[in-house]
């Protein structure tokens, strides 16, 4: 019989529908259930592409006997972290705070009023090496809770006072915290610290920072590529971060992490060198890296990292790409063995037989094998693969350049490049026949905004300045993207944002990393297409943000809202971690708007303390007990500072945003990596009244007599306009580009 999860629409819940173990979703009714019976919850949170959550499910959910244990005992309780990251913040605070270490599935015990008293993360069905197995820990709790309860609740209690005390009572912030002096003076010691921790972790061997594990942490590289624009990407310290940065994506790209056959990037390699990936796929990986390697592109020129742009964009618009124009959230790494269809493995999609693949390949085999490490015996030693999945197995990563492959062979760069393609493409097609990884289709508002963001970066650096489909795919998929949340996520009538649809809008109303990252996308998408209802869209978000999450007290965005009585401690997240803090992101949206609506430079007094310059500094201030002292951990924080900091510079473009005139000149603002611009059309219609109306300096700017022109304005002072891309690249050069 079906447990009470079948009725749920989460893809994550669903796996655990047919488990033995009487599950409930988290709510009202599962919550009060505990209270009646005074029985303590089993927390279990995890996601549907969580591989360690599959070993846990399978050793554990599915025994008939842990299933008694934890039915008799306590009330099991499955949250899927996707759409419940409030939930799972607090609990896994608890558990990180309490072991030194995080990760899913999280395995959180509570009383029945909801204070956590034990926590871990996964748990092995029998007892290891001097440590309880799972059941053993459940019979121990439960005989915990029937003779020595009150030491439980009174554990409960004090793990909330302490993570009160820490979370929220030791980060309060004085008023003097958020003075433009002070954050100026506190900014810039932490861009020095934070550019030098890079510095100092970077892996001269394998790039990339630090040792085994590797993460591909965008935040880190987009740090990086502040940094140099800051400084001057010709300068030392500015060539010296765009090196960092590009060599760690170079190193992305020819490692196993990156799907040479399929495009996109897996979530993070084992070992040091990038080689032996977790194979999960996320969107939000996808979308963050795709940026990373837009601004190097500007950064260096390099053609490379377009083309590495435009495969992980490629795979995204295949794989995780919704009829409606939504994006779904993440690929398994785990899929059915092509040769033991009954047993999953993880990467059982993505390695090869050195036999089949050959067979695959045809007559390029051997130079196909040498440019990728292929071998007869497999390439994955075994100490990368202690359970034995990859043994006989190879996984794909470019061991030589392309010239040394063409000469190797005897061949031109050109042929050999376009053979390797061809047995990709080979490759990609004999892979389409195997069983497919599950894909969770949750669309996710958060992580769709920042894939608006990716897309719409895409069409600054690649599409302006592009003919064909190319010149428009971009922002298509961008603005399908924006449309569907607006259509299926968005209340017109209350304001409310939602977290996800799948099958239908989900129960949950967005928390403060949805509305960051979709206003965020909203902004970008503004300035890509220069639409104004994005614009519009993105002010109304922010205003709903502000009521639903901001602390009044402290400043900065909590993440859940005020209205949830089973959320017993409201934090804020602070770090810039897989995805992005919504203090981080909220801080530079504040400060775009500020730019746009708020005519004043960063010393003027005038600026009230909750406009949105003032609630951006005092959003900074409250996050700032971390980045002075770990800048690393919030690197994307730092990113708004850098814009907190610089005097506000816009660019306007009078025209019409379809003709080729203007898409040239906004061609040319994106050439380039350099300070950040505000960028705005003088449209000449609903867009420029609605915007005059709110900064009337742009009322009277006009296109010039032959077309389109642009005005380039630093502190609200505009020189002459430029009237074609010559004049405006004169005219960005001469502006201390």
């Amino acid at each position: 019989m079906p447990n009470a999860l079948a009725h749920e629409k989460s893809p994550y819940l669903l796996q655990h529908a047919d488990n033995p173990v009487q599950w409930l979703p988290w709510n009202e009714a599962a919550i009060a259930k505990a209270r009646a019976e005074q029985k303590p919850i089993f927390l279990s949170i995890g996601y549907s592409t969580c591989h360690w959550c599959h070993v846990m499910a399978h050793e554990s959910f599915e025994s008939d006997e842990v299933a008694e244990l934890l039915n008799a005992h306590f009330v099991p309780i499955k949250v899927d972290r996707e759409e419940r990251p409030d939930v799972d913040k607090v609990y896994m605070s608890y558990v990180q705070a309490m072991t030194g270490h995080g990760g899913w599935p999280l395995s959180a015990w509570l009383t029945p009023d909801l204070k956590p008293f034990y926590g871990g993360t996964y748990f092995p069905p029998e007892d290891r090496h001097g440590r309880p197995g799972f059941s053993t820990l459940l019979r121990a709790i439960a005989n915990s809770w029937e003779k020595e309860r009150d030491k439980l609740v009174a554990e409960g209690e004090r793990a909330i006072s302490a993570m009160r005390e820490h979370f929220v009572e030791a980060r309060a912030v004085s008023a003097e915290a958020a003075e433009e002096s002070a954050l100026h003076e506190a900014a810039g010691e932490a861009f020095e610290k934070g550019f030098q921790y890079f510095f100092e972790a970077f892996d001269p061997d394998h790039a990339g920072f630090g040792s085994a594990p590797k993460f591909p942490r965008a935040s880190n590289l987009a740090f990086l590529f502040r940094a140099a624009a800051l400084q001057g990407v010709k300068s030392e310290a500015g060539a010296e971060a765009i090196k960092l940065a590009s060599l760690t994506l170079q190193a992305m790209a020819r490692g196993g992490i990156h799907d040479h056959v399929g495009g996109g990037f897996h979530r993070y390699s084992v070992d040091a060198g990038w080689f032996v990936p977790h194979f999960e796929k996320m969107l939000y990986d996808q979308a963050q890296i795709a940026v990373n390697c837009l601004e190097a592109k500007q950064a260096t020129g390099d053609e490379r990292f377009a083309w590495l742009a435009r495969d992980i964009l490629g795979y995204v618009e295949r794989d995780l790409m919704s009829p409606e124009g939504g994006f779904y959230s993440a690929e398994d790494a785990d899929s059915a063995d092509p040769a033991d269809p009954k047993h999953k493995k993880e990467g059982a999609f993505y390695v090869w037989a050195q036999p089949e693949l050959a067979a695959i390949v045809g007559e390029d085999a051997p130079m196909f094998c040498t440019h990728f490490g292929i071998a007869t015996e497999g390439n994955v030693p075994s100490e990368l693969d202690p359970h034995g999945e990859l043994a006989g197995k190879n996984i794909l990563h470019q061991r030589r350049g392309i010239l040394d492959t063409a000469r190797t062979v005897g061949l031109s760069p050109q042929e050999a490049s376009d053979r390797i393609l061809a047995g990709l493409e080979k490759l990609r097609a004999a892979r389409e026949q195997r069983p497919r990884p599950h894909r969770d289709d949750k669309i996710i508002a958060a992580w769709n905004g920042l894939m608006i963001s990716a897309f719409a970066k895409a069409h600054q650096v690649l599409g302006l300045s592009a003919t064909g489909p190319d010149s428009s795919r971009f922002l298509e998929r961008a603005t399908r993207a924006a449309e569907f949340l607006k259509q299926e996520l968005y209340d017109d009538r209350t304001g409310i944002l939602y977290r996800n649809w799948r099958q239908g809008r989900g129960s949950a109303g967005a928390f403060a990393e949805d509305y960051a990252c979709v206003i965020q996308g909203a902004l970008d998408l503004y300035e890509a297409g220069f639409e104004i209802r994005w614009l519009r869209w993105a002010e109304q978000l922010q205003a709903k943000m502000n009521e639903l999450f901001w602390d009044e007290t402290n400043g900065g965005y909590f993440n859940s809202g005020v209205s949830d009585p089973h959320i017993v401690l409201r934090l804020k997240e602070d770090y810039d971690g897989a995805e992005p803090a919504a203090g981080s992101v909220a801080a530079g949206n504040l400060l775009r708007f500020a730019a746009i609506f708020e005519q004043g430079t960063p010393g003027d007094k005038g600026l009230a303390k909750l406009s949105y310059r003032g609630r951006a500094l005092r959003c900074l201030a409250s996050a700032a007990s971390v980045w002075r002292k770990m800048p690393q951990a919030m690197p994307q924080m730092l990113c708004a500072l850098e814009l907190a900091l610089e005097p506000p510079r816009h660019v306007v473009i009078a025209g019409d945003p379809t003709k080729d005139d203007f898409r040239a000149l906004a061609a040319v603002l994106h050439e380039t990596l350099g300070p950040r611009r505000t960028l705005l059309a003088a449209d000449g219609g609903e867009g420029q009244t609605w915007l005059a109306s709110r900064a009337p300096w742009l009322r009277d700017m006009q296109p010039g007599e032959g077309g389109a022109r642009a005005y380039v304005c630093e502190e609200f002072a505009c020189r002459v306009p430029a009237e074609s891309p010559e004049a405006l690249r004169a005219e960005l050069a001469g502006g201390g580009r």
